[in-house]
């Protein structure tokens, strides 16, 4: 057993010595390695100054151009109720039952022209047909003037007044005078009394004409005499027969006026 004995001793100088040696021969490779790598990425010629390389065109920057302002919002057109038709009287058509029995049988045209059963219509003061008036069931505002939309629904389908003009003005009104003159009235009484000789005026033997200023009213009675000429003594009888002259009733343009005029009587002794 002796002979398999084996001397032990220490090992700790010769594992210094190779760490020792590993340590060196990482360092020298490492550095043999970077320098390879530097050296290839500095000595190669990319060419950066040769003629491969050249500015052909000069480019300008775009141009950027300034976002334009928004349009201000248009405020909403003001909705113009519709244009309806406007009769003077609502007169049904022929396909319609009148809508009551009229009160004067006539044989003359009417000059009103019926209404349109599919359009909407008032009663106004003239006759006037709107080129698209609303239809008869309709329950909102209207413009009778003419003035409207053409359309039949409000603010729908046009704001002017094309095919829905206002119809031209209506001829002025005649002004019929309350009271004319008729001049010289003696021809126109239907009774005109004579007026009785005042015994004062036939004792101082007065006579001639005595013009009456008379009032006549619009049924044809004296509303009011006034002498105007003649001799004192006579007036008073001239307008007592005055008072009682009666004329027909006196009419302009269909309607009954008052005239005035001159009642002359003459006084013979």
């Amino acid at each position: 057993m002796l002979d398999q004995l084996v001397e032990s001793k220490s090992h700790a100088g010769e594992d210094t010595r190779r760490s020792s040696f590993l340590l060196t021969t990482f360092v020298i490779m490492t550095s043999i390695l970077l320098s390879a790598w530097l050296y290839s990425l500095f000595a190669k010629d990319y060419g950066m100054g040769g003629d491969e390389l050249s500015l052909e065109t000069l480019v300008a920057p775009p141009v950027i151009e300034d976002q334009p302002e928004p349009e201000p919002e248009k405020e909403p057109e003001k909705q113009k109720d519709p244009n309806v038709d406007v009769r003077k009287e609502i007169i049904a058509s022929m396909d319609e039952p009148p809508p009551k029995i009229p009160d004067k049988i006539s044989s003359e045209a009417s000059k009103i022209p019926p209404r349109d059963p599919d359009k909407f219509t008032v009663v106004g003061d003239r006759n006037f047909s709107a080129a698209n008036a609303p239809p008869p069931d309709y329950a909102g505002p209207v413009n009778a003037s003419g003035t409207g939309s053409d359309s039949g629904n409000t603010g729908q389908g046009g704001t002017s007044d094309v095919g829905g003009a206002p119809p031209p003005p209506p001829p002025p009104k005649k002004v019929v005078p309350k009271q004319i003159s008729g001049g010289v009235l003696n021809g126109k009484a239907t009774s005109l009394p004579k007026p009785a000789y005042p015994p004062a005026a036939r004792a101082v033997r007065a006579s001639g004409a005595v013009n009456v200023q008379v009032v006549i009213s619009e049924s044809g009675s004296v509303i009011s005499a006034t002498a105007v000429s003649g001799h004192p003594l006579l007036r008073a009888a001239a307008v007592g027969a005055a008072r009682g002259a009666r004329f027909s009733p006196t009419q302009l343009s269909g309607q009954p006026v008052k005239v005035s005029g001159v009642i002359t009587y003459n006084f013979v002794p």
